[in-house]
């Protein structure tokens, strides 16, 4: 699934600091504390970043 351009509620731009927030969160940084250094200071926006992903999906959904 791919990363939303922009936020669905403010539509600011979102989607070119994906990649920086993936590899700092890998790296064991709180997420909240990331998007915060980022800038993202809206919960909107901090929604984006934190429930996206097919890791949410595989929790919900087993496969065989």
């Amino acid at each position: 699934m791919l990363f939303p351009i922009r936020c669905f509620s403010c539509g600011r731009a979102i989607a070119h600091k994906w990649e920086e927030y993936q590899k700092r969160v890998a790296k064991g940084e709180d997420p909240i504390k990331v998007l915060d250094s980022m800038g993202f200071t809206d919960y909107c926006c901090k929604r984006m970043f934190l429930t996206h992903g097919q890791d949410k999906i595989d929790l919900l959904v087993k496969r065989e």
